[in-house]
């Protein structure tokens, strides 16, 4: 009997020596920086006690330099499974106590085992970056690693969702899985991702700059993109991700969850009345549109300080989840560019591989002109948006609320790239172009040997404006299929949404399509 209790000691003592990873005074070390360790994290993202470790004992197999003199249980990785609001997710979260976090041959494999049974259970896998890359010592291993992470985070792509926060360091190889994932959150001032760190970039072409300033979250939340989250603290880091997955099925096969609304369908605002100024050339909020119409004014933004023109996000509407795509008049007139249409289109083939509706709320007079705008693709990233509502076979539910001209007005979900149901209110304009643009490509030529050439354009104009500036052209060929009094849009998305909860569309049989990139 004592044999068996001194193994079960012995059990409890590695156990203890796997909890404090590398040790008191890393941990100490990580705090001093303002960090969590990984099992706190894992604490503070699950529910209580829900947490199942996996892999405790595992430790590294390398020889080189040393490295067999220094082992750690678990080797510098906490992998495991728990449940969000009772709904079972899988994670792993690099310990930074650990040869600061660095990826190992073992460590990959233990990353990959809880991808694999995440795809095999159907549940979303979270993943918690804190590395200082690939573990040198182990050269090719460690890299080998790295590609069977990738080569699971791609096949998993629109099989389960996949979610990464970046509490750290995230450099080299390292940054391509949170880059295959859905959606990454950053750290305010504690975190980073770059491919080539400050020293290489100096030694290579001689530019100074600041591991802030290459890679930090202010610069992937505005200017790269690359991050759609974040956060100045851990805890609402956390929180942010719980409230992420709560819009979010386990699955592509399953629905989202379905929350209790106690918000009347019916609830009329007469804000949305007012809201769209006399003068077109004029800005209004969309924000103001989305939290009015949404259920109790709440709205999960993705990418809220990238590419503002258009935003995106997540909100209910009668407990339903549901993707919002809208343009945002006060930013660049609402304008499509490359950066908004990329941003736009990522969030479309999310929501349709995850059997989220979209509704798209639309105000744009045309695509940003301009070299700058040509010479990044502008033709290539518009198609990425036409392309992905096109394709997107889930709920499409499109409200023109002001502007739609041109190539923009297709782009953005119309009739014809299989648009469920397009609503109208009475100050839509849907036109080839605006009616000053129109007429003078319309009416040079006759100005000229007019009397009074300024006064002919204008009647024009007026002309052009009383033809096109209103929704009714369109809905006379059935392009739009009512139009609504803007107070009643709430009551039209929710019945339209629930029309729409037995639509069955299938794409043609293919291995996969060719966007274009």
């Amino acid at each position: 009997m004592s044999n068996q209790l001194d193994k079960i000691k012995e059990l409890t003592e590695k156990r203890q020596q796997a909890r404090v990873g590398g040790g008191e005074k890393a941990i100490e070390k990580q705090h001093e920086r303002g960090k969590y360790t990984a099992r706190e994290r894992i604490a503070m993202l699950l529910d209580e006690g829900s947490f199942e470790e996996i892999d405790m004992f595992v430790q590294h197999r390398c020889t080189n330099f040393g490295q067999e003199k220094k082992t750690y249980l678990g080797d510098g990785v906490v992998t495991g499974y728990g449940t969000i609001s009772g709904r079972l997710v899988y994670l792993f979260a690099q310990d930074f106590t650990v040869f600061g976090g660095s990826l190992s041959e073992t460590m990959a494999q233990k990353i990959c085992k809880v991808m694999d049974l995440a795809m095999k259970m159907g549940a979303p896998v979270i993943g918690l970056n804190d590395s200082g890359g690939a573990r040198i010592q182990e050269g090719i291993n460690a890299l080998g690693g790295f590609a069977e992470i990738f080569q699971r985070n791609i096949l998993a792509s629109g099989v389960i969702p996949q979610i990464s926060g970046i509490f750290g360091p995230c450099a080299g190889g390292a940054v391509y899985s949170p880059a295959l994932t859905d959606f990454t959150l950053m750290m305010e001032g504690t975190s980073y991702m770059f491919l080539t760190g400050p020293k290489v970039v100096k030694q290579v072409i001689g530019e100074d700059v600041s591991q802030e300033d290459l890679g930090g979250a202010s610069v992937h939340s505005t200017k790269s993109g690359v991050t759609h989250f974040t956060a100045p603290t851990e805890e609402e880091a956390m929180t942010l991700i719980r409230k992420l997955l709560s819009y979010m099925p386990q699955n592509n096969t399953e629905e989202p969850p379905y929350i209790e609304s106690n918000d009347p369908i019916d609830r009329k605002d007469d804000l949305l009345n007012e809201i769209i100024p006399d003068n077109p050339n004029k800005a209004y909020d969309m924000y103001e549109v989305i939290k009015t119409i949404v259920d109790n004014g709440e709205f999960l933004e993705v990418q809220p300080l990238f590419a503002q023109n258009i935003i995106i996000g997540f909100a209910r509407f009668n407990g339903q989840s549901v993707g919002i795509v809208a343009n945002q008049p006060k930013v660049l007139a609402g304008v499509l560019d490359c950066n908004s249409s990329r941003k736009g289109a990522r969030f479309v083939r999310f929501c349709d591989a995850f059997n989220i509706p979209v509704v798209s709320l639309v105000d744009v007079p045309g695509f940003l002109p301009g070299t700058g705008q040509e010479y990044n693709a502008v033709i290539l990233n518009g198609a990425k948006l036409l392309y992905a509502y096109g394709e997107a076979t889930i709920p499409k539910v499109t409200i023109t609320l002001r502007k739609s001209y041109g190539g923009s007005h297709i782009v953005m979900s119309c009739k014809q790239l299989r648009g469920d149901m397009n609503y109208a209110w009475p100050s839509a304009e849907i036109a080839v172009m605006g009616a000053g643009g129109a007429v003078a490509v319309l009416c040079a030529k006759e100005a000229k040997s007019q009397e009074d050439p300024k006064k002919f354009m204008t009647e024009k104009e007026e002309e052009y404006t009383k033809l096109f500036a209103n929704p009714y052209q369109a809905a006379r060929y059935g392009y739009i299929d009512d139009v609504i009094e803007p107070r009643n849009t709430r009551f039209r998305i929710i019945r339209a949404l629930q029309q729409l909860q037995t639509k069955r569309l299938v794409n043609p049989a293919k291995k996969h399509g060719n966007i274009p990139l």
